[in-house]
C-alpha cells in the first residue's frame, strides 16, 4: 500500500505558541522571565524543547547544558498542562488527508514528539483516528533522521516501506527521507518555511490543497 507519512509540529498543526508558552515558564521558575518570543522564536520552537532551552539561556547570558538538561522534563510537563491552547491545524490539512484516504492510501505520522504529547495533542485536536499510525520519539529506540523510524511508521499503517514519502518542515525530515530513499515534501507555510527550498526536496508544498496532486506525481 502507497503511505503518506507526516511530520507533526510545523508540518500539520502550528504548535510554536503553546511550546514556547511551556519553555517561558520554565524561564519564570528561573527568575528570568520570559525570554522567548510566540511570534519571532516560532523557528527555534519546531526544532524542540532543548533548542528553545538553549536560545532562551543565551538570551539571558546564561547558557548552561546542564540547566537546559535539568529543564527538560518540566518544559514537557507545562507543555502537557496547555498543550492546545493556541495550536491549530494547518488549513485544508484534514481535507486533504481525507482525500488521500478516500483515494487508498494509509496516512500516518512521524515525530519527534514524545508520543505520549503526540496522543494528547492529537486527541485534543479531535484528529488521532483520521492516521493508520503514529509513531512518536520514544515509540522505537531511534527516531528520525534514522530510516528505521520512518519505515516502521509505514509498517504499522499498513504500507509498504517502498512505496512511501514523508511530509515535513525540517532539515531533519529531509534528512529522513533521503536517507529511506524515498521522496520528500517539505512545506513552506510553516515557521522554517524560507528555508525550506534550499533543501531541494523531491517537491515544496503551499498549501494543503494541492498535496494529493503532489502525492500522485511521486508516488503514484
Amino acid at each position: 500500500m502507497r503511505t503518506v507519512v507526516f511530520d507533526l509540529d510545523g508540518t500539520l498543526a502550528n504548535t510554536s505558541g503553546d511550546l514556547i508558552a511551556a519553555a517561558n515558564a520554565c524561564f519564570r521558575d528561573l527568575g528570568l522571565g520570559d525570554l522567548l518570543d510566540p511570534v519571532a522564536d516560532q523557528k527555534t520552537a519546531v526544532r524542540g524543547a532543548k533548542a528553545m532551552l538553549r536560545l532562551g539561556l543565551e538570551r539571558a547570558g546564561q547558557p548552561d547544558e546542564a540547566v537546559v538538561d535539568a529543564q527538560y522534563q518540566p518544559l514537557l510537563d507545562y507543555y502537557g498542562q496547555a498543550i492546545s491552547t493556541h495550536t491549530y491545524l494547518y488549513e485544508g490539512a484534514m481535507e486533504a488527508i481525507a482525500a488521500l484516504t478516500d483515494a487508498g492510501y494509509r496516512v500516518a505520522i512521524c515525530t519527534n514528539k514524545p508520543e505520549a504529547l503526540a496522543v494528547q495533542l492529537l486527541t485534543a485536536l479531535g484528529v488521532l483516528d483520521r492516521f493508520h499510525a503514529m509513531l512518536g520519539a520514544d515509540t522505537l529506540a531511534m527516531r528520525k533522521p534514522d530510516p528505521e523510524h520512518l519505515f516502521e511508521t509505514v509498517r504499522r499503517a499498513g504500507g509498504d516501506p517502498a512505496m512511501c514519502l514523508l511530509v515535513g518542515d525540517t532539515e531533519t525530515d529531509r534528512k529522513t527521507a533521503h536517507a529511506a530513499g524515498v521522496p520528500s515534501i517539505l512545506v513552506t507555510f510553516g515557521p522554517a518555511g524560507e528555508d525550506m527550498a534550499a533543501l531541494a526536496p523531491a517537491a515544496l508544498l503551499d498549501h494543503f490543497r494541492d498535496l494529493p496532486r503532489v502525492v500522485r506525481d511521486l508516488i503514484g
